[in-house]
């Protein structure tokens, strides 16, 4: 995948449209990310002993990856991701400012 954790992503569609954050978890085979403190959706708990009230609580969900941008850490633009082979090792690079990402 061509956004890996601890990347600063923007989120390009959505409720939460605009905002940026910090992924957090990617799950490669379903094809997204879990982004921190984005896409949270209110989920009802049971009594239990991890949680003895119970109530309502907010859970992120992921995002699929087709719904956010990378935002390049030198331009500070949204950008798309290429790859550059420097000395036999792969790696990403910005399409705007051509800067190892």
């Amino acid at each position: 995948m061509k956004i890996i954790k601890n990347d600063k992503v923007k989120i390009l569609i959505g409720k939460n449209k605009g905002k940026e954050g910090v992924v957090e978890r990617v799950y490669p085979k379903d094809n997204t990310v879990l982004i921190l403190g984005m896409n949270l959706f209110k989920k009802h708990v049971r009594k239990s002993e991890k949680m003895p009230q119970g109530g309502i609580v907010e859970v992120p969900r992921p995002l699929p990856v087709s719904n956010i941008g990378l935002i390049c850490p030198s331009c500070k633009k949204v950008v798309r991701v290429g790859y550059k082979i420097d000395a036999g090792v792969k790696k990403r690079s910005c399409k705007k400012c051509q800067a190892v990402i």
